[in-house]
């Protein structure tokens, strides 16, 4: 990153943080931040999904499948890229881990509103935009960290699109079937 990029990441995650001075924006962005962890919102939404959703069932598992596998993804990246988590600022929750690259909420955040919107819950969207900028109100991600990570999730859940369809009309099997 230059000079330029990293001043522009600072400054936005500062006005973010800053949001965080409202106890109601805290509580909701520590809310969101805690049921993020470790995809557990996202995952605990696709085994609803299944259960509900009797015809599809194959479907919701597959995404599912998809948004951890994105999850895992990320936490796999940041163990080789290492950047250290935002120092400017005391964060408004404490975390897993000491690396920041890529936003693994973001991740599976992301993967869960593209693997999901496909069967049609779009109301994991605006949800999920909200927990990706939770992690810049509780001061734990650099904006980058975030884009990042929704980058990866919303790609790992566009390629596997076709697996989650073929779930969807009763395609048992690999996606090499």
């Amino acid at each position: 990153m230059d000079h330029h990029s990293v001043g522009i990441d600072h400054r936005i995650l500062a006005a973010l943080r800053a949001r965080g001075a409202d106890p109601r924006v805290a509580r909701a962005a520590r809310t969101l931040s805690r049921a993020g962890e470790h995809a557990a919102l996202w995952l605990a939404a696709g085994l609803v999904g299944a259960a509900v959703d009797g015809p599809r069932r194959d479907a919701w598992l597959r995404a599912t499948a998809l948004t951890a596998g994105a999850h895992i993804a990320s936490m796999g990246v940041k163990r080789i890229v290492r950047r250290p988590r935002p120092a400017q600022a005391e964060p408004l929750v404490r975390t897993v881990g000491r690396h920041s690259f890529p936003s693994s909420h973001a991740t599976s955040a992301a993967a869960a509103a593209v693997a999901y919107g496909a069967l049609g819950a779009y109301a994991v969207t605006p949800l999920a935009a909200a927990m990706c900028l939770s992690r810049l109100v509780v001061g734990v991600h650099y904006p980058s960290d975030v884009a990042a990570g929704a980058a990866l999730g919303a790609l790992t859940a566009r390629v596997g699109a076709r697996w989650i369809r073929m779930g969807a009309h009763g395609v048992r099997g690999s996606v090499h079937d």
